[in-house]
């Protein structure tokens, strides 16, 4: 296992180990790994024993690397290894004709795909070039704990200069991905497609188009999403114990210097009131500004396959294919059973893979800003014409929309009926006016556990006591909705509407510590965090 230094793999994006591609980059030696036990069961470079990472907080709760923990990564099996170097770094990104200065993995945005096949053992190394702080996320992946990079709940933050070596079996198939959680390095470029394919593939499509939909505020006339969250009220250094995830302001220790961001006016019908407190100047699919969109190229009558994954910050999108209907195959990597809908709605970190029938010509896929009024552009090309303008508007985006709630699991992963053994109540609490979101009105400390016990069928309801909407993610696990008769859809991220709640069952079978929290960047970093711990 490697090491590398701030001057290693500089600049380098992902590439797969044994394709060729793979990053040249040369071996410190000099420096141990932060964070957990290594995957080889403690052994860092040199052969020395590295001790496993400990959180601070109550005792009586399995730890990331305990025996419990182990031993369910052991039942996941041991397929093929299948090796990525991502190196986390500044980074000059062109969005189309206009570049900003941001944070990215090498110097893509979004970031290379990572695809492996259910079962492998995938192993990504780390670097990091930032001056900062940061982890990794393999977002809806139910994995080992110690690999969840939750800094200091599940490792210990990678420090500018080291690196990190994410070793865990990939159990199954969907569209996830990575991304940094840490502070609000999210909100900038740290983000890639993560595609598990599954080996019995039942779905039958000739192409397939991974789409990425994002906010973009970072390094356009000044602002930072640090400096932003500092505007709205939440930016303030609350210590350890605090209510700040990141435990700093903004990165360079400063406020924005750009114009005021704060979103005024916003609403939506299908939010039941405001859509966002950010107004982004750009909103992005696949890295491009939607006057300079990317394309996608295909033939008349292929059946594509398109993986919708929302990195946005704060932005819910409205997303529809003009001149086409939709088919839901998948939401957050799990399969439904195939439902058409003109348009859908994407809360942040929301997923979900449709198949389309490509008529011929040349049309506009839109994702509609939620609220926000304005929107991103990808082009669908199938044969001659001319490419639809910014600020096209298919009719689509005001068809049939099925929200998540209405889909029907696949029987293949359709949660067993089970009374809950036990249940637990959660509520959102905070306002604009204080920017002080939270669970029960008590902002995020590590020290916080909710306590479960492993094998139990767990009811989590979370009532939104808020006036704003917030997208819900349960870190390991995957939850199924529960209606009143109905065992819903597979998902790991919900949003829960104002004044509404979210009821949602899961089996508590991956032990560790698990982070509960909106994927509002602004809202999990005021506070909107709490974490649920497995008894030993």
């Amino acid at each position: 296992m490697r090491t590398h230094t701030r001057r290693t793999v500089l600049g380098a994006s992902i590439a797969v180990a044994g394709s060729g591609l793979l990053a040249a980059c040369s071996d410190s030696g000099s420096r141990p790994r932060s964070g957990s036990r290594t995957p080889d069961g403690g052994l860092g470079p040199g052969g020395q024993v590295i001790e496993p990472f400990v959180p601070k907080g109550p005792k009586g709760y399995v730890e990331p690397s305990g025996p419990e923990v182990l031993a369910a990564e052991k039942k996941r099996g041991s397929g093929p290894v299948r090796k990525f170097d991502l190196t986390a770094t500044p980074t000059p990104i062109d969005l189309g004709g206009r570049t900003v200065r941001s944070w990215a993995y090498g110097d893509a945005l979004p970031g290379k795909e990572v695809r492996v096949t259910a079962g492998d053992i995938l192993e990504i190394s780390l670097a990091n070039h930032l001056p900062e702080s940061t982890t990794l996320h393999s977002h809806g992946i139910r994995l080992r704990c110690d690999m969840d990079g939750a800094p200091d709940l599940t490792q210990r933050p990678i420090k500018p200069g080291e690196d990190f070596l994410y070793r865990f079996a990939v159990e199954h198939s969907g569209t996830y991905w990575l991304h940094s959680h840490s502070g609000m390095q999210l909100d900038r470029g740290l983000y890639a497609p993560l595609i598990v394919e599954d080996p019995k593939e039942p779905l039958s499509y000739d192409k397939e188009w991974v789409v990425v939909l994002d906010d973009w505020l970072d390094g356009v006339d000044g602002s930072t999403p640090d400096g932003v969250l500092a505007e709205l009220g939440g930016g303030m250094d609350m210590g350890e114990e605090g209510g700040s995830h990141s435990g700093h302001g903004s990165s360079d220790g400063k406020k924005s210097s750009g114009p005021s961001r704060i979103l005024k006016g916003s609403h939506s019908r299908l939010l039941h009131g405001m859509g966002g407190t950010v107004n982004y100047p750009f909103y992005l699919i696949n890295g491009r500004l939607p006057t300079a969109p990317s394309e996608f190229r295909a033939r008349p009558g292929d059946r594509i396959r398109l993986r919708i994954i929302n990195a946005g910050g704060e932005t819910a999108f409205r997303v529809s294919l003009g001149g086409h209907d939709m088919t839901v195959t998948h939401t957050d990597g799990y399969p439904v059973r195939h439902t058409k809908t003109d348009a859908l709605l994407i809360g942040m970190a929301e997923r979900y893979d449709v198949c389309v029938t490509a008529k011929d010509g040349v049309f506009p896929l839109v994702a509609l800003a939620e609220g926000k009024k304005d929107a991103a552009l990808a082009i669908l090309r199938t044969g001659g014409g001319t490419a639809p303008k910014y600020g096209v508007r298919p009719s689509e985006l005001n068809g049939k929309l099925v929200p998540a709630r209405r889909l029907v699991p696949d029987e293949s992963v359709a949660l067993s009926r089970r009374e809950p053994d036990h249940e637990m109540r959660l509520r959102l609490t905070g306002n604009m006016r204080k920017f002080n979101w939270s669970f029960d009105h008590t902002p995020y400390r590590l020290s916080q556990r909710h306590p479960i016990r492993f094998g139990d069928r767990i009811r989590l309801t979370v009532i939104n006591a808020t006036d704003m909407w917030h997208p819900i993610h349960l870190h390991g696990h995957t939850f199924a909705l529960a209606g009143i008769d109905s065992i819903g859809a597979r998902k790991d991220t919900a949003p829960v509407l104002p004044h509404r709640k979210l009821v949602m069952d899961f089996d508590a079978d991956n032990p560790g510590l698990w982070m509960l929290h909106c994927h509002n960047q602004y809202h999990s970093e005021s506070g909107m965090m709490t974490n649920l711990g497995y008894l030993t």
